[in-house]
C-alpha cells in the first residue's frame, strides 16, 4: 500500500459510513494520476500543463512562459511530477476530510441521509 492510500484509510477511519462514502465520491473525482501528470509532463511539460493539471497554476504559468524553464525545468519535473501529484493528492483528502468534519460540528450531516 502506498503513502496516499495508508493517508487516506488513516484520515477515514473516525467517519461514519456515509461520510466515507461522501470522502470516496469527493475523493475519487478530485484525485489526480501520477502516471497522467508524468505523461502530460513528458509530451506537454513544456507548455506547464503538468503543473497546471495538479493545481500548481503558478508553476504552470512560470513554465509556460520560460518554455519549461529553457526545456531544464521541463526535463527536471520528469523526475519530480509524481511526487508532487502524490502531495498533492493528501492535501486534497486532508481538505475533503476538513470540510467533512466542519458539516459534522455545524449539524449539517453528510447529505446523504434522507
Amino acid at each position: 500500500m502506498d503513502i496516499e492510500m495508508t493517508q487516506v484509510a488513516m484520515l477515514k477511519k473516525d467517519l461514519s459510513n456515509d461520510e466515507r462514502m461522501q470522502f470516496d465520491i469527493q475523493f475519487a473525482v478530485r484525485r489526480k494520476s501520477p502516471t497522467t501528470a508524468l505523461i502530460l509532463g513528458l509530451f506537454l511539460g513544456a507548455l506547464g500543463i503538468d503543473r497546471f493539471y495538479i493545481g500548481h497554476i503558478g508553476l504552470g504559468f512560470g513554465k509556460l512562459l520560460t518554455l519549461g524553464g529553457l526545456w531544464i525545468w521541463q526535463i527536471i519535473d520528469w523526475f519530480l511530477i509524481m511526487g508532487a501529484t502524490r502531495r498533492r493528492n493528501i492535501e486534497i483528502v486532508q481538505q475533503i476530510r476538513d470540510t467533512i468534519v466542519q458539516m459534522r460540528s455545524r449539524g449539517m450531516g453528510s447529505g446523504l441521509e434522507s
